[in-house]
C-alpha cells in the first residue's frame, strides 16, 4: 500500500512505451521500474522475471490499467537459490521504500517460470497471482532436454553450476522443481494463469503446463490454461491480452 514516506523510485529516467521507466542498483543488479501514468489504488505491480520487453503486450495492456512492472536482472541463473536472495532485497525495497502492494504479480516467461514458481514457493504470503507465458515448469524438461524438448546443452551446465549441483544426478533427483514444490502454493490459495503454445518443442506443454496444472488441480489449487493452437515457442503473449489481464484484476479484486 501506498504511504505518505514512499520514496521515488531514484536511477535515469526514461521512456518506456509512453510509460516512465526508472533505472537503478538494487543489491548489486541493475533493476527496473515502469511507472503507469495513473497508479491504481494500493499500487499493485506485475514483476517479470525474464526478457524484460521481449512481447510486452500483456505488460503494456496492464500499465494502462496503473500497474507498476518491476525487472531485476540476475544472470542467466534459473532462478537458483543465490538469485532468489537478490530477489529478497528487490521486493523488500519496492514494497517498504517504494510503496508498492505487498502481494505482486510475478509473470515469468519461458526459463522465467523457475524464477516465479520457486521465490513463491518460499514467499507464499507475498503473491498475488502468478502468470505463466510458455513457462519452464521442470528444469529436465528445459534446459535438461531429458523428456520430448530439445534442450539446451550449454544451459544446462550453466544451471548445474549456478545451483551448485555436484553432478547430472544430483540435478535429475532435485526435489523443489516446480511441478514437485506446489502444495505450497495451494495452502496459500494463489491464483494461476498460463499461456501456451500446443506446438511448442522448446517447453513441450505435456512436460511442463499440462504436468502443473493437473498436479495443481489435484491440491485443490485454482489454475486457468489458454492454449495457442499450433503455436510453438514463440511468438509469446496474446494477441488480444485482455483474458489475462481480466484474470490479473479479478483475482487481486480490483474489479
Amino acid at each position: 500500500m501506498t504511504t505518505a514516506t514512499a520514496q521515488p523510485f531514484p536511477g535515469a529516467v526514461s521512456d518506456y512505451h509512453g510509460f516512465t521507466r526508472y533505472d537503478f542498483v538494487v543489491d548489486g543488479c541493475a533493476a527496473i521500474v515502469v511507472a503507469p501514468a495513473q497508479p491504481l489504488t494500493g499500487t499493485p505491480w506485475v514483476w517479470r522475471a525474464e526478457f524484460f520487453d521481449a512481447f510486452p503486450g500483456i505488460d503494456l495492456a496492464l500499465l494502462a490499467e496503473g500497474f507498476h512492472l518491476a525487472y531485476i536482472q540476475v544472470g542467466n541463473t534459473f532462478g537458483c537459490p543465490d538469485a532468489l536472495q537478490h530477489w529478497d532485497v528487490f521486493y523488500a525495497a519496492l514494497t517498504t521504500q517504494y510503496g508498492l502492494a505487498a502481494k505482486p504479480v510475478l509473470e515469468g516467461l519461458s526459463r522465467g517460470g523457475l524464477y516465479i514458481y520457486n521465490w513463491a514457493a518460499r514467499n507464499t504470503g507475498n503473491v498475488g497471482v502468478l502468470f505463466g507465458d510458455a513457462p519452464v515448469c521442470d528444469f529436465k524438461s528445459w534446459p535438461g532436454g531429458k523428456g520430448k524438448g530439445d534442450g539446451s546443452t550449454e544451459d544446462w551446465q550453466q544451471l548445474l553450476q549456478a545451483y551448485h549441483f555436484a553432478s547430472e544426478e544430483e540435478a535429475l533427483s532435485y526435489p523443489l522443481n516446480p511441478i514437485d514444490n506446489l502444495q505450497p502454493l495451494a495452502a496459500a490459495r494463489i491464483p494461476i494463469i498460463h499461456v501456451y503454445g500446443d506446438a511448442d518443442t522448446v517447453v513441450p506443454h505435456e512436460e511442463n503446463t499440462a504436468i502443473l496444472e493437473r498436479r495443481y488441480r489435484q491440491l485443490g489449487g485454482e489454475i486457468l490454461t489458454i492454449a495457442k493452437p499450433g503455436v510453438g515457442h514463440h511468438p509469446h503473449g496474446l494477441p488480444d491480452p485482455s483474458p489475462v489481464v481480466d484474470f490479473i484484476i479479478r483475482h487481486l479484486g480490483l474489479r
